[in-house]
């Protein structure tokens, strides 16, 4: 016997907060080349407030329409098959807080903010609201910063193996087109893992530094061969779009490697694990994530991992 297909069911809900201003647009772009239009389910969100200040004074008609009106011109930005679909939502707390207390209450799985601005004090503050929903998410957040292109889309998908079990699920949930682009990325990062140092290749010929040379190099190998092994095992369980292109597997700063790999080869996504870190870490050696969200010049996901217990 036969069994016909099983009804489809929405596999992510999406809560992506609009303001007006062009990056927010732009998120909201972003975010409908990601979703399935059959499945998923679609939250606007937008915060008053800011009209309210601009309009003070006026009936709250006017600033009910202006609420209306930011949101419908949200949602044209949408496949048209989603616009009966979505849902708006407003609030009349402060944003950062409207936007993680609605996507708790709706049960949003991701989160799309927009960056205003690229200057260099914008791209390290991101702006109020987007740090604070960033710091303040249990959940995926992407974070815009352009629109999409026309035509596919270039995606660098980042692995370390605290976040890979996380990142493989949420990079599942997502719709890629066909045109998408996908590769992965890791970067050795420990101080044996780069090649022999100039200094001590010059002293391979002392018999006492021989075998640390040797050693060295060894430890090389073995690190960037696991790796190598642990990479293409990500790449296997991330959708087939991501299939296509040969690993990259690079040394040195992790933040500094992948930031400039994206920019050579003009990515239009990055998509990074968050793993959680105490302030004084963060002081004093920084984060991967953070530095990506702060320096990279193109839109980043960040996917966060839960803190091991025990």
């Amino acid at each position: 016997m036969m069994v016909g297909p099983h009804p489809l069911e929405p596999t992510m809900k999406i809560l992506i907060a609009v303001d007006g201003s062009p990056s927010s647009l732009d998120a909201v772009s972003l975010a409908g080349r990601l979703l399935h239009p059959a499945t998923d389910e679609v939250a606007i969100f937008f915060s008053p407030l800011e009209v309210e200040k601009k309009l003070a004074g006026r009936s709250e008609a006017l600033v009910e329409g202006a609420a209306a009106a930011v949101i419908d011109e949200a949602v044209k930005r949408l496949p048209a098959n989603m616009a009966k679909k979505v849902e708006p939502i407003t609030s009349s707390q402060p944003p950062a807080v409207g936007i993680l207390a609605s996507a708790e209450t709706w049960k949003a799985d991701l989160i799309v903010v927009g960056a205003r601005g690229m200057s260099t004090v914008e791209r390290l503050l991101l702006g109020s609201v987007s740090r604070a929903v960033i710091h303040g998410a249990h959940l995926p957040v992407l974070v815009v910063r352009s629109a999409p292109p026309a035509d596919g889309m270039r995606v660098l998908a980042c692995h370390h193996d605290a976040s890979a079990a996380a990142m493989a699920a949420t990079v599942a949930k997502l719709h890629w087109p066909e045109s998408t682009h996908g590769r992965v990325i890791a970067v050795a990062e420990s101080l044996l893992a780069g090649p022999l140092p100039s200094w001590l290749e010059n002293r391979v010929r002392d018999p006492d530094t021989a075998a640390i040379a040797k050693a060295w190099e060894q430890e090389h190998a073995g690190e960037v061969g696991r790796i190598s092994k642990r990479l293409d095992e990500f790449q296997q369980s991330l959708p087939k779009a991501f299939h296509g292109s040969k690993p990259i597997v690079l040394e040195g700063n992790p933040g500094d490697r992948i930031i400039a790999t994206a920019k050579s080869d003009h990515d239009d996504l990055i998509v990074i694990g968050r793993t959680p870190t105490d302030a004084l870490t963060r002081w004093l050696l920084g984060s991967t994530s953070e530095a990506v969200l702060m320096h990279a010049h193109t839109n980043v996901l960040l996917v966060p991992v839960s803190r091991p217990v025990g």
